[in-house]
């Protein structure tokens, strides 16, 4: 444990992908930790109580504006996508200015990651999946038990690893993934689950997306919006026909958020973007 004397922090929480402030997926920054070991950080994060909590530290590739530690309950992650998009509204926020007016530059574990800026919109470039391919049949029939649907209501499956390595799970429809009621108890984890399903044309929205998780021992866990899994899932869906850019996904519905994903092309790039909100904005004693 570290001996350190506690010092007084820049800290944002933000909600990241709302519809409207505190209807997205909430993260908590920490400012200006660049003295702050791993177990004091491990133990924020738990402490927060949040699915993550990043930690801002200067950059040390001179490309980069800021470089950022992202860790959930248990875990240092190399790139989560709302934790990459709340912490760069919290470094806007508290005075950060970027080389480019227009795009920020943040440096995580997976490298650089380019974040288009447009008012209160923030979207990341979506990093390349370092998994992909169908899932093993095997896996498949047991991630169907835990969603608790049949072999019929799988129209595929892919990994879909971009640093969190989600299992990827095609629905019939929207209704279908709306209507899971998800039990890992006889399948002990770590899970990463994702499933999608297609809106019906014209609909606002073009897909529904949820994201099941285990963090340690912890039971199954939904999370409300997932930048990770939406950028996996695009690339996915695009690639197999299902989607074309730019569409809009939500997630959190069945949690009663209202998540909304923006995803666009732009030359080579996905951008997966939405709103972000700084909720609370202050100071704390780590």
């Amino acid at each position: 444990m570290s001996n350190q004397a506690p010092v007084m922090r820049g800290f944002r929480q933000v909600d990241v992908f709302g519809q409207g402030s505190t209807s997205g997926n909430p993260v908590a920054v920490v400012l200006d930790a660049e003295d702050l070991d791993d177990e004091a950080m491990r133990r924020f994060s738990v402490w927060s109580n949040l699915s993550e909590c990043t930690f801002v530290l200067p950059p040390t590739m001179p490309e980069a504006d800021y470089r950022v530690r992202i860790f959930n309950l248990s875990t240092e992650l190399p790139f989560a996508g709302h934790p990459t998009l709340g912490t760069a509204r919290a470094w806007l926020d508290a005075g950060g200015t970027p080389a480019d007016p227009r795009l920020l530059v943040q440096e995580c574990g997976a490298g650089l990651v380019p974040v288009r800026i447009d008012g209160d919109l923030l979207a990341f470039s979506a990093p390349p999946r370092i998994r992909s391919g169908p899932v093993e049949p095997g896996l498949v029939a047991t991630v169907a038990d835990i969603l608790g649907v049949d072999a019929a209501q799988i129209l595929d499956a892919e990994w879909l690893d971009n640093g969190p390595g989600w299992v990827g799970m095609l629905l019939t429809d929207a209704k279908t993934v709306l209507g899971v009621r998800a039990d890992s108890s006889r399948h002990p984890g770590p899970w990463d689950i994702g499933i999608l399903g297609l809106h019906e044309d014209g609909a606002d929205v073009s897909l529904e997306v949820r994201a099941f998780f285990t963090d340690g021992s912890e039971p199954l866990r939904e999370d409300p919006v997932t930048g990770s899994l939406n950028a996996a899932a695009a690339e996915w869906l695009i690639a197999r026909g299902s989607l074309s850019a730019p569409y809009t996904a939500a997630q959190g519905t069945a949690m009663g958020r209202r998540g909304r994903v923006h995803v666009s092309a732009d030359d080579d790039r996905l951008w997966v973007g939405g709103r972000t909100d700084v909720v609370i904005s202050g100071h704390i004693s780590l």
